[in-house]
């Protein structure tokens, strides 16, 4: 058995029903949507058309929305239903960022993530979902796509049908009759601000915390007698008709998430990147036969600890149901990236504080075992978020085979920016100074490869490449330019072969300055891009 949906565009009158009977069954809150029917305007004038789009969950075979939950919360059912569970959910958004289809939202009523689930509870005693019953012109059809005397099977076999990204390999499930390509392709047409109830631009659902925000103490009354005035709606008319310019325009979308993953997770990949980068130089001071002073080790080890630390904390702080956090540790789902990297975080902290457990007793074998264990786990530790966003498949960008050596470069340079800033605070550092200015002027080059790699290589995918021009030339490129290239790697050079030793604390401030703003870009930009 395996439930599928047909959507019947040649039927399709975009009359919304199916939204408003989704909203009701599941009690919806408001400025989300299980299902919503987008809205494309084509051709030139007078020869326009009007395409309707019913968007969902996909329910794929292959669902990257599940491999990825670190707590199970959504799974696939014997029946072929994605369906979640919302008392497991933590609110972490991957599963948001792993759906191509920009199926899930998180309820702003519950703070845990939400979708279509087929209406498994109509299904389970026999009923069909909620938006087939009340189409009134039999446009979505739904059943068991493997029992060939299914509406649906025959459907499948006789028609011709198209999936939306078939290119993700998630085998999706919905299945559109005349499916339109600029209709179902996002990257087709361009989002707007100027179509139906297009106030919902402001934010919704999630993103509705940042909208509150902005209309708190607004006088509503005025505003709206004020919109009233024609020479004020007049000003705000486009002074051009896009589908006089035929051009594909949308006229009504989903509304906007946001930025789902925000500051916190930047600042957690940069946290991470010193604690992991900076005990990493205890290991390769050790190996080319530097010793740590008792002072050093103190310094590197509580270093270590705090931005650690500071790692977890910036991590619950980015979850949406933040007292769950445990879940992640003590109901895993051992397919996330998400539940690996909390157990390599767990133990690179034990080990961490079992080498200054050993500097303390001064026990030789101890420190050396927790360096050598705590080296392994500060490199996984590195480099374990580049796997996660590969597992968010919807955001091309970070599909980047280059991304996990980007992220252990940056360690390594966050490393040796700590080890430039304790010169000033500690004595018998001339050997230190030496490793981390060879350490980071290597890893400062081979960053800027690595990142020359990323955004001028021919790109797979437009969205990979819309990303890569809003880094190099558009949103992005003030905080690229100046904030990654030039404060993060060129000065940083500058200071370290110019200054005979005197600019080196200014190199390591550089340089995670630089990293900050490094991983912000490559955090954010992805995010910008429209999954449907």
């Amino acid at each position: 058995m395996k439930y599928g949906f047909v959507i019947d565009n040649r039927k399709c009158i975009g009359c919304h029903a199916c939204t408003v009977a989704c909203k009701s069954e599941h009690d919806v809150a408001i400025g989300v949507n299980r299902t919503w029917v987008k809205q494309v305007e084509k051709g030139t004038y007078p020869n326009t058309r009007r395409v309707f789009s019913v968007m969902r969950c996909n329910h794929c075979t292959d669902a990257p929305c599940v491999d990825i939950c670190p707590t199970q919360a959504l799974f696939i059912r014997e029946d072929g239903i994605v369906d979640f569970d919302n008392e497991r959910c933590i609110g972490c958004k991957s599963c948001m960022q792993a759906c191509p289809y920009d199926a899930l939202y998180i309820d702003p009523d519950t703070n845990t993530a939400a979708k279509c689930n087929y209406c498994a509870h109509r299904i389970d005693v026999g009923l069909e979902p909620a938006c087939v019953n009340v189409c009134p012109e039999h446009a979505i059809i739904s059943g068991d796509m493997e029992n060939p005397d299914s509406e649906i099977s025959q459907l499948l076999s006789r028609e011709q049908v198209t999936v939306r990204k078939a290119e993700k390999d998630t085998k999706p499930n919905v299945y559109y009759i005349n499916g339109d390509a600029d209709s179902l392709n996002p990257g087709n047409t361009e989002k707007s601000d100027r179509y139906f109830w297009n106030s919902q631009s402001r934010g919704v659902g999630h993103f509705a915390k940042y909208a509150e925000k902005r209309v708190d103490g607004i006088d509503l009354k005025s505003m709206a007698m004020k919109m009233s005035n024609k020479e004020e709606i007049k000003e705000r008319t486009p002074k051009s008709i896009d589908v006089l310019m035929q051009k594909n325009k949308r006229v009504y979308d989903s509304p906007d998430k946001g930025i789902l993953w925000g500051w916190e997770v930047s600042a957690y990949v940069l946290t991470k990147a010193i604690a992991a980068g900076a005990f990493l130089f205890l290991l390769i001071g050790w190996v080319v036969g530097i010793g740590a002073s008792e002072e050093m080790s103190y310094a590197i080890g509580l270093i270590s600890i705090f931005f650690l630390t500071a790692t977890g904390v910036l991590l619950i702080m980015d979850l949406d149901q933040p007292k769950r956090f445990l879940y992640v540790l003590l109901r895993p789902q051992w397919k996330s990236w998400l539940v690996r990297g909390g157990y390599f975080i767990t133990f690179f902290g034990l080990f961490i504080t079992t080498y200054l457990v050993g500097r303390y007793f001064d026990s030789t074998m101890l420190m050396d075992v927790s360096m050598w264990l705590g080296a392994v786990l500060a490199l996984c530790t590195a480099v374990y978020t580049a796997f996660l966003f590969a597992q968010a498949k919807g955001r091309d960008f970070w599909q980047s085979p280059v991304l996990a050596i980007h992220m252990l470069l940056h360690s390594v340079m966050a490393g040796g920016a700590v080890i430039m800033i304790l010169t000033v605070f500690l004595n018998g550092m001339h050997y230190w100074e030496v490793l981390a200015e060879f350490m980071l002027l290597v890893t400062i080059s081979l960053n800027l490869v690595a990142m020359g790699f990323e955004l001028f290589m021919p790109h797979p995918t437009r969205d990979a490449a819309a990303v890569a021009k809003s880094i190099v030339k558009g949103t992005y490129k003030n905080a690229f330019w100046w904030g990654v290239v030039v404060i993060g790697n060129l000065l940083p050079i500058t200071a370290i072969l110019g200054g005979q030793g005197q600019f080196y604390p200014a190199a390591g401030v550089l340089c995670l300055v630089g990293l900050w703003f490094t991983e912000k870009v490559w955090v954010e930009a992805p995010q910008r891009i429209a999954l449907a």
